[in-house]
């Protein structure tokens, strides 16, 4: 029996299977979420000393005009400030101030559609996924100051263009308050940046002194589902902190493990396939991290230290929210472990070394295709030694195979007696029949790693090679996935056959088992499955010819 093999595909079997397990548990039915009260009214935040609030609890004050509920996964709207620059097409909502559009302009949705940008924030009903920040004044405090409730700011003008030569295009929202309170929220967007510096410059006007912290938070509604099945990719909320370092907050858990913690530095984020919000506070401010759940939207969000303003004098706080691609060079520049989000899971120590190593290359010849094929042949070739163990092992078997039928034809269904011959044989012939088992296994979590890494790389999508349009998207024509159909039918050909033939009709159905699984994978990962093959089908026939003559 090929033990080799079939180890093999039952690793990749099992894969697939975690892989499916975890696209169920977010994409999968789920019940449907209770409204969380997010602090009764007129309750206010409470703070003494170091502590900060645990969410932006409103109260009375802040609530007063606010109108009737909104459907569920609704949000009330006022007029919209739009903003373009080279990178980001922005909505700002006059109610609220928050950012309720985010399209990338140079991300189309698909190559399809090549004139329509990705959007990472929506505030679609269905689509819910925004950015808000607002401010809550210190405890004992009753102050009415903006929020991303029911406060209208006034715009300075309806539409923002970066021109050219223009390296930040700032927009202003005003709002006035009583004691002489007079608020600015400004957006600063930058060129050839996914960055934006969101601020609140703050004069106080009056005869008391002014104390508040800043809020910023992500509300999104449920995760998509998933557009090709057995591609999981996690959706949901992140959080890193330089103790407890990256920690996922899936949009299902928010309800029954609702986050309470403060932290130093860190940052938060919502995540999905290639893309990505997050808000990065001050390094070195500590925040009290929260999440809620309420009219079917979920809440990850941070509440900053409290900054004062004197009577007479101006101050401001701020914080940055980025909206982008996961660009591993790009995220590590704005804060330290935002690059995690790149989410390569448990193998990210392999991941990484191997998309270095795939950037090089294509630093080098150009294409990503080319890339992928050429890092296959050096990851194949530092496995060389490993591999001909194992073909050795099989190549042996396969020499023996008409001596093992005429033990299986000898002794008939007795299995006991049957084993007990073919033991012997492999001794006397100084044959271990698992011997090329380990470095089969040694091998799996490179080619798992690898498997996250194209998964996980925006690089590659929408990048076109030969035939295909976009190495992220599945082969429109099957012809990689059939072409992987064929190599594995030629390694069947190549192994020992095995002597049940239960054992070998399962064997032979695999190859189409998986071929079927493969028409929905990206391109990327077929093409280094049909490479990979390639090589193995050529490693293979030249040992087992050599092992067959000796």
């Amino acid at each position: 029996m090929d033990l080799q093999k079939t180890i093999l595909y039952v690793a990749l079997v099992f894969t697939l299977m975690m892989m499916f397990q975890a696209w169920q548990q977010d994409y999968g039915p789920k019940p449907p979420a209770q409204t969380l009260a997010q602090g009764a009214p007129g309750t206010a935040p409470t703070t003494t000393g170091d502590t900060l609030p645990s969410a932006p609890s409103l109260g009375a004050a802040q609530q007063g005009a606010q109108a009737a509920p909104q459907p569920s996964g609704q949000l009330k709207r006022g007029e919209r400030v739009k903003v373009r620059t080279d990178r980001i097409y922005a909505e700002i909502d006059t109610l609220g101030g928050d950012i309720r559009v985010a399209d990338l302009l140079e991300y189309p949705v698909s190559v399809k559609e090549m004139e329509t940008p990705t959007q990472i924030l929506s505030d679609e009903a269905g689509k819910v996924h925004v950015a808000q920040s607002g401010l809550i004044p210190t405890t004992g405090s009753d102050l009415k100051l903006p929020n991303h409730e029911d406060t209208q700011f006034r715009a300075e003008q309806p539409t923002y263009r970066m021109a050219e030569g223009e390296d930040a295009l700032q927009v202003r929202l005003l709002w006035s308050g009583d004691s002489g309170l007079e608020i600015a929220k400004v957006f600063t967007f930058h060129r050839g940046s996914h960055l934006i510096e969101v601020a609140f410059e703050v004069h106080n006007g009056g005869s008391e002194p002014f104390s508040a912290h800043m809020y910023r938070q992500l509300r999104r509604g449920e995760a998509a589902k998933a557009s090709a099945f057995f591609i999981y990719t996690y959706t949901g909320g992140v959080v890193y902190d330089p103790e407890e370092k990256y920690q996922k907050h899936p949009l299902d858990k928010m309800e029954k493990s609702p986050l309470d913690k403060s932290a130093s530095g860190g940052w938060l984020a919502m995540i999905q396939h290639y893309f990505l919000a997050a808000w990065i506070p001050n390094p070195e401010e500590k925040n009290h991290y929260y999440t809620t759940v309420k009219n079917g939207l979920y809440t990850l969000g941070m509440v900053g230290e409290a900054f004062s303003v004197a009577p007479g004098q101006s101050g401001s706080t701020s914080a940055n929210l980025f909206v982008g691609p996961k660009l591993q060079h790009e995220l590590s520049a704005i804060a330290p472990g935002l690059d995690l989000t790149v989410d390569y899971g448990v193998l990210t120590f392999i991941a990484k070394p191997l998309f270095w190593l795939l950037e090089t290359i294509h630093a080098i010849v150009g294409s990503w295709g080319m890339a992928i094929i050429l890092l296959t042949v050096l990851i194949k070739g530092a496995f060389y030694k490993l591999s001909e163990t194992s073909y050795k092992s099989m190549a042996q078997i396969r020499k023996l195979q008409p001596r093992l039928q005429a033990l299986k034809e000898r002794h008939g269904d007795d299995k006991q007696k049957l084993n007990e011959a073919m033991m012997d044989m492999y001794k006397r012939e100084k044959i271990n029949p698992l011997g090329g088992c380990l470095p089969i296994l040694v091998q799996i979590p490179v080619f798992i790693a690898l498997y996250w890494t194209l998964l996980e790389s925006v690089e590659m999508r929408m990048v076109s090679f030969l035939w295909l349009p976009d190495l992220s998207s599945a082969d429109p024509y099957f012809i990689l996935p059939l072409l992987m159909g064929a190599s594995m039918l030629i390694q069947q050909k190549l192994n020992p056959t095995p002597l049940d033939p239960i054992q070998a009709r399962v064997m032979m159905i695999l190859p189409v088992v998986f071929t079927v699984f493969f028409l929905w994978f990206p391109s990327g990962l077929v093409l280094y499955w049909v490479v990979n093959n390639t090589l193995s089908i050529v490693q293979q026939w030249y040992i087992t010819r050599r092992v067959i003559t000796e």
